[in-house]
């Protein structure tokens, strides 16, 4: 009796720490998918500001002249 009470106290422990592991997975991939986002409106703010920049200095060579 001692023995099957210890064998499911095992099993359960043994699935909180599967459960525990998949949502740590899973927080980890939604963190990564996070940051794969923010580096991709990085960069396209960067374009914008490299497109806004250009612009400006082509009106002040015009302006030069």
């Amino acid at each position: 009796m001692k023995m099957l009470i210890a064998v499911a106290a095992a099993a359960i422990l043994a699935g909180c720490g599967v459960e525990v592991a998949t949502t740590a997975a899973t927080a980890a991939s939604i963190k990564k998918q996070e940051l794969e986002q923010g580096q991709k409106t990085m960069q396209q703010m960067q374009q914008k500001i490299g497109s806004a920049m250009q612009q400006v200095q082509e009106r002040d060579a015009s302006n030069d002249k």
